[in-house]
């Protein structure tokens, strides 16, 4: 054997030790509790062979607590780039084997190259979470790390899609980087986040709860908001983030992947032609006109545990991407409210960011009154709605089903916040307020002197649904662009998209605004 065969089997060596991981018992252990390990999780991510580690040499430096005898294979993290349905994505996985994926030095310096190759090629960045938290042998170089991988999750913002997926413990400092990306995924009784744990909570307040019910994926997907997707299990997890990249441009200077069409574009429902319920205090699922209207009745659904008056999701129309915002009359008769206003908004933004179209679907009664809105901020949140549609520039479709009242009327994407073309049912009512609070207002004094004040009360009302609880009115100003049978809202809505593909709008230059957080 000669001295380049020695060299080569040397190699082999070193990798097949690293590639070990955290050592085979550690790797049952892991097996027995149903979930992947983090070599396992990125082969499933990445179209097969095609993955390229980064980095697989590099170790710690740390001296302290005799850290110097201790190997951390890959220091914990696995970091590369590969193919994703045939596109490049970067990714990293903490391996939760290897001294519990804890963040040291050396493994931030190798998140962050993966996170700087990722903005140089374009290309999406996938991180996998599942850490112990800050290495703690490795005191203030460890925290220093975390700001550094902060750092370029606000530069890569609006620039490269960023996803993190949950799949173990993250806590303290750790959770900030995902709560900074685009999305978050997190593994049903197998991951969660919190700044403090339950240990710290019952040592400080007396609580006692659970690292479920404090962190878990249902609490952040159903309570907080700040994870979008509640997977079952690993597995499932990455088949998730593939099917979202599906709608997605690598980068801010692409356009989302056009598919070719699957589904008739002149296709018609006759079923939308009877979907809205003559009681107008009535609800009907909006997700029914959501399937009725896209490709193949196939839509991704982020947030579909939160907020649930208000439906967000990815879709295509005629094999073009675009991001959908709907009232859900079913939940709360589609009010506007704090949390609405939230998932809405930072959607919003991320399809504007990411050239991603946009159709809104209005069925809204007005904002949900109470003082705990109030106090909350309503205000401010709701305002956030306003911002983020007028600051928006990709084509803005909008389709007004049913009730489209007052505030929320303009917030639901009105041509005055510039949408480029709005559609409105025979069934729509665009007014400043519902009929019955119009007619109790307007005509107070004609009701109380009446001889029956209750009929008389019933005719204002039909008076006033007769003449403004119609589109009609919105129509005559110019401010929606027609009236169509509800049955033709697909061919409708793929005709008004092909002729805005080609938008093109500015905004003055500036810095950046002062958005209402």
């Amino acid at each position: 054997m000669g001295v380049t065969s020695d060299k080569i089997q040397e190699l082999k060596l070193k990798v097949e030790k690293i590639k070990g991981m955290g050592g085979e018992k550690a790797l049952a252990k892991r097996r027995e509790k149903g979930k992947l390990n983090a070599r396992e999780r990125l082969d499933l991510l990445f179209d097969s062979g095609s993955f390229r580690e980064v980095d697989m040499f590099v170790t710690h430096r740390c001296t302290n607590f005799g850290m110097e005898s201790k190997e951390i294979p890959a220091d914990g993290v696995v970091t590369g780039y590969g193919r994703v349905d045939g596109r490049v994505v970067f990714a990293y996985a903490q391996d939760f084997t290897s001294r519990a994926g804890s963040m040291g030095e050396m493994q931030a310096k190798k998140v962050c190259k993966v996170m700087d190759m990722a903005m140089k090629a374009g290309a999406p960045i996938i991180g996998m979470n599942d850490s112990g938290g800050a290495r703690i042998q490795e005191g203030i170089d460890a925290l220093s790390g975390y700001g550094e991988i902060f750092f370029r999750n606000s530069a890569a913002s609006g620039v490269i899609p960023q996803i993190s997926a949950i799949m173990g413990p993250t806590a303290g400092g750790a959770v900030y980087s995902p709560a900074m990306t685009d999305f978050i995924f997190m593994v049903k009784e197998s991951s969660y986040m919190f700044i403090t744990g339950p240990n710290v909570i019952k040592a400080v307040t007396g609580e006692e709860i659970t690292f479920e019910d404090l962190g878990g994926a249902m609490a952040h997907n159903e309570k907080s908001g700040v994870a979008q997707f509640a997977c079952e299990s690993d597995e499932d997890c990455i088949n998730q983030m593939k099917r979202l990249l599906s709608f997605l441009p690598s980068n801010n200077m692409e356009d989302p992947p056009i598919l070719p069409p699957s589904d008739d574009p002149k296709r018609m429902d006759p079923a939308l032609d009877t979907l809205i319920p003559d009681n107008p205090n009535q609800g009907y699922d909006i997700k029914d006109v959501i399937s009725s209207i896209v490709d193949n009745g196939d839509y991704f659904e982020p947030h579909e545990y939160f907020a649930k008056n208000m439906v967000i999701c990815f879709a295509r129309l005629n094999g073009r991407p675009i991001g959908i915002i709907a009232n859900q009359p079913n939940v709360m008769a589609g009010c506007l409210d704090i949390d609405a206003s939230d998932k809405a908004t930072r959607f919003i933004r991320f399809c504007d960011g990411f050239n991603i179209p946009m159709l809104t679907i209005a069925d809204v009664p007005g904002y949900l009154p109470g003082s705990n809105q109030e106090w909350g901020g309503i205000i401010r949140h709701g305002a956030k709605l306003l911002w983020c549609y007028s600051e928006a520039t990709v084509p803005k479709l909008l389709l007004i089903t049913r009730k489209d009242y007052g505030g929320s009327y303009i917030a639901m994407c009105s041509h005055h916040l510039g949408a480029d073309m709005a559609f409105a049912w025979p069934t729509a009512e665009i007014a400043v307020m519902g009929a019955e609070g119009a007619a109790n207002i307007i005509h107070a004094r004609e009701i109380k002197g009446a001889d029956d004040p209750v009929a008389k009360r019933k005719e204002k009302i039909d008076e006033y649904n007769e003449q403004f609880s119609n589109p009609y009115c919105a129509a005559a100003r110019g401010y929606v662009d027609d009236v169509i049978i509800p049955s033709e809202t697909r061919p409708r809505l793929i005709d008004a998209l092909e002729a805005l593909s080609t938008k093109r709008e500015m905004r003055p230059a500036k810095k950046h605004g002062n958005i209402p957080v």
